[in-house]
């Protein structure tokens, strides 16, 4: 099987430049969480290190409870129970592993949005099936079995509204496809009220058929290193999911677990770390607006700009200021970067100051 190179592994020219800033690297390529991990959750990890049998690959029932109850405090959807739920190790393997934990290959299509993170379409080729880029119901070809979802998106901030996920789900349904939402920027809207699921009742009327939710903590609670997510859902979608995933061995580990349970029941570490996004995005927003980029940026962790060049010019460009940011080619878009908000306030000061010099 051939992939394509890791495309991080293609700005090493561009950090190497950036490094030579008298200023020194300001990193906002990557969007993986700086601040502490809080406390809370660090307390519950420790609680839980006597862990010494083999976790269940579904996850535990405090787990799985917990997200049953977050879902109906915060995401608006109630009825969630144990056989709509399976903790994941984070939820990159998910959307690698998705296509082929569900059967796809030779002859199906797997559809992702035109501008996506590129591991949508890595799982379409690992498991044999057939990338394709559609945002349109109408586009979609008629050997599509998968489709994925992206609100916010990652990379371009854009959220879905209800009657757009009602549309998708409607479509899905009478085609018989499976709709995975990867919504793990939802709890970080900056331009819009929400960030609706896709198992919102709005949008499903209380059928869950065919849809899954996935979700990560990574990022609103800055549990990254601790591979902490999970998927909800259509129940026979997540018992054929669980049953490949057994013979695999997936399962994360108990103390992750009991992190995750506690760290779903806090909320006020969440509204703490939404807040430090915002004063970060706000300042380095109208510094990228006064160098002459235009930006999107409706919610989620990145700023979507261009300022007219070539996607690869403007990382040139940028890197020459000692900033180095991710090329919109990685999601499909030439003409346009992706600005991360995950650095430290010292290190988004510096670049707001050098963008402004």
């Amino acid at each position: 099987m051939l992939l394509p190179e890791f495309p991080w592994d293609t700005l090493s020219d561009a950090k190497a430049r950036a490094a030579q800033h008298p200023g020194g690297l300001v990193d906002l390529s990557v969007g993986s969480p700086v601040d502490p991990t809080p406390p809370v959750i660090q307390a519950a990890l420790r609680e839980a290190t006597d862990a010494h049998g083999y976790p269940t690959n579904h996850g535990t029932a405090e787990a799985r409870a917990a997200i049953a109850e977050w879902f109906a405090r915060v995401r608006g959807v109630e009825g969630i129970a144990d056989e709509h739920v399976l903790i994941t190790v984070g939820s990159k393997e998910l959307v690698a592993g998705l296509p082929l934990q569900l059967g796809l290959g030779a002859g199906d299509v797997v559809v992702h949005p035109s501008v996506a993170y590129p591991t949508y379409d890595i799982g379409a080729r690992i498991a044999g099936a057939a990338p394709v880029r559609a945002d349109d119901p109408d586009e979609w070809p008629a050997e599509t079995r998968l489709v994925w979802l992206n609100s916010p998106s990652n990379p371009t901030g854009e959220v879905l509204g209800v009657d757009a996920l009602r549309r998708v789900v409607r479509v899905a349904r009478e085609r018989g496809i499976v709709v995975a939402s990867d919504e793990c920027y939802a709890l970080l809207p900056w331009e819009v009220e929400e960030a609706p699921s896709i198992l919102d009742p709005r949008v499903t009327d209380g059928d869950l058929r065919g849809l899954i939710s996935v979700y990560s903590l990574s990022k609103q609670s800055n549990l990254a290193g601790y591979r902490a997510a999970f998927i909800a859902g259509d129940p026979s979608v997540v018992q054929r999911v669980l049953a490949v995933r057994k013979h695999l061995g997936l399962m994360a580990p108990s103390p992750v677990q009991h992190a995750l349970a506690v760290a779903l029941a806090d909320e006020a570490h969440v509204a703490e770390q939404r807040e430090r996004y915002r004063a970060r995005r706000a300042q380095l927003l109208p510094a990228l607006r006064q160098r002459g980029f235009e930006v999107a940026s409706d919610a989620g962790l990145y700023l979507w700009a261009t300022d007219g060049s070539d996607a690869l010019q403007q990382v040139d460009a940028l890197s020459r200021l000692g900033i180095l940011v991710a090329p919109g080619t990685f999601y499909g878009d030439g003409t346009r970067v992706r600005v991360a908000l995950t650095a430290s306030d010292d290190d988004i000061a510096e670049a707001a100051a050098r963008l402004l010099g």
